[in-house]
């Protein structure tokens, strides 16, 4: 056991406490245990991750549920911090299958296109959400 005080030691990288969103999405962004790289890549593109996230949030889902011998896909509302996480996981999903030459450039173009209401990312919270309202009537099944 060492008699003297541990001495703090500077980071290479002065980090601001991230908010809520900024730590899912570091944490997200992240391939093996490569924080700083995150954080590096993500602070590139903070300005508009609001607005993107805004418009790339999914408010309504499908999920399948078994009456009698069919299986109906029924409408539900999602709950904030599964809707924060889809948001999350199908920017960075939409921005790691662009063609591009730094990550960060792909992130930063993914959230550009999703703030503008184009990008994968905003399709897909789009097909999820026309795929609810196909399914609309089956919304008496909830349990």
């Amino acid at each position: 056991m060492p008699r003297r005080q541990s001495i703090p030691r500077m980071t290479k990288y002065h980090t601001e406490p991230p908010n809520r969103t900024t730590a899912r999405f570091t944490a997200k962004l992240m391939a093996n245990g490569k924080r700083n790289l995150s954080d590096r890549i993500l602070r590139q593109g903070l300005e508009v991750l609001e607005a993107a996230l805004r418009n790339a949030t999914p408010i309504i889902e499908v999920k399948p549920r078994r009456v009698g011998g069919a299986t109906y896909q029924v409408p539900v509302e999602i709950r904030g911090d599964r809707r924060l996480s889809l948001g999350v996981r199908w920017l960075v999903q939409a921005a790691r299958k662009r063609n591009g030459k730094s990550m960060s450039d792909k992130l930063a173009q993914e959230l550009v296109d999703a703030m503008n209401g184009l990008g994968a990312a905003v399709k897909r919270r789009e097909d999820t959400h026309k795929m609810a309202e196909a399914n609309r009537a089956f919304s008496h099944f909830k349990w």
